[in-house]
């Protein structure tokens, strides 16, 4: 099969529309979602919250407006076909013009700052961007954006669980991350869910796990029980919608599973809020 190239230009004029559809889009998955979770909600206060998400969304798309104030950190997943060339200049570049330009142009909130641990400047326009790549067969580029938001991902953890430890500690482990971040995370969460590899691996897993159409169970029939299961203890907890009380406090839990080490048990635990923001394209 020939090589096909394609030139950084490209790239960075799709991450561009990424960024602004991410922020002012949310999914059919995410809506749908919250529609089922206004039916299954027991509390009143917490139906006419999940109704003002539903009607948040609904001006978001309309109006171009930021579906959030925290326009988050352009997290990307880009899947390299091996027969592709990219020519005219650095990957790692174009998305981060990508990224600039689109929150330039979106007029979307930089949160992204320099010197983490000093000065903390802010770099004025949300780069650099996190990016993961995996190499896939094909002759295409995959990109998959999501705008991170702060309050969901200061609530993750990552764990290192003793080897005999199974899926009652991997639930009590999820059932504390969340019962400890409360209302802060914005719930009704998606519940990404990294087991196994070793640490660095799950806490990327649990992340590529948030970008599942979220309520779509995992094609292994095992893990699937596991989200089922894991899930059900999450909204026996009670803390709601924006943690008003409730009885949804979670719409998902997707779990990426994978082996690991004799010796160890890695899970990583990201949380992700309502706002369960990510777009993808296909080069």
């Amino acid at each position: 099969m020939p090589i096909r190239e394609i030139d950084v230009s490209r790239i960075s004029a799709v991450v561009t529309r990424l960024c602004m559809t991410a922020n002012f889009n949310l999914g059919q998955d995410v809506t749908d979602a919250l529609k089922a979770a206004v039916e299954k909600e027991e509390s009143p206060l917490g139906r006419q919250i999940l109704s003002a998400l539903l009607e948040n969304a609904v001006i978001a798309g309309r109006d171009r407006l930021p579906l959030c104030q925290d326009c988050g950190t352009a997290l990307v997943f880009a899947e390299l076909g091996q027969d592709v060339h990219v020519v005219g200049g650095s990957l790692d570049d174009a998305i981060g013009e990508g990224v600039r330009q689109g929150y330039r142009q979106g007029y979307l909130r930089k949160s992204v700052v320099g010197q983490p641990f000093s000065a903390r400047i802010n770099s004025g326009d949300n780069t650099p961007p996190v990016i993961h790549y995996d190499i896939v067969p094909g002759d295409t580029v995959k990109i998959a954006l999501m705008p991170k938001g702060g309050g969901a991902e200061n609530a993750s953890r990552l764990a290192m669980l003793k080897p005999g430890e199974g899926e009652t500690t991997i639930t009590d482990l999820v059932v504390r991350v969340v019962s400890e971040a409360g209302g802060t995370a914005c719930p009704p969460l998606v519940i990404g869910l990294g087991v196994g590899a070793s640490l660095e691996k799950a806490a990327v897993m649990a992340k590529q796990a948030l970008m599942r159409p979220v309520g779509s169970a995992s094609q292994d029939e095992e893990v699937a029980g596991m989200e089922r299961r894991i899930l059900a203890e999450v909204n026996k907890l009670g803390i709601g919608p924006l943690g008003m009380g409730g009885s949804v406090t979670a719409l998902a839990v997707h779990a990426c599973v994978m082996p690991c080490h004799i010796a160890s048990l890695p899970v990583a635990v990201n949380l992700q809020c309502h706002s369960a923001r990510h777009a993808e394209a296909i080069i």
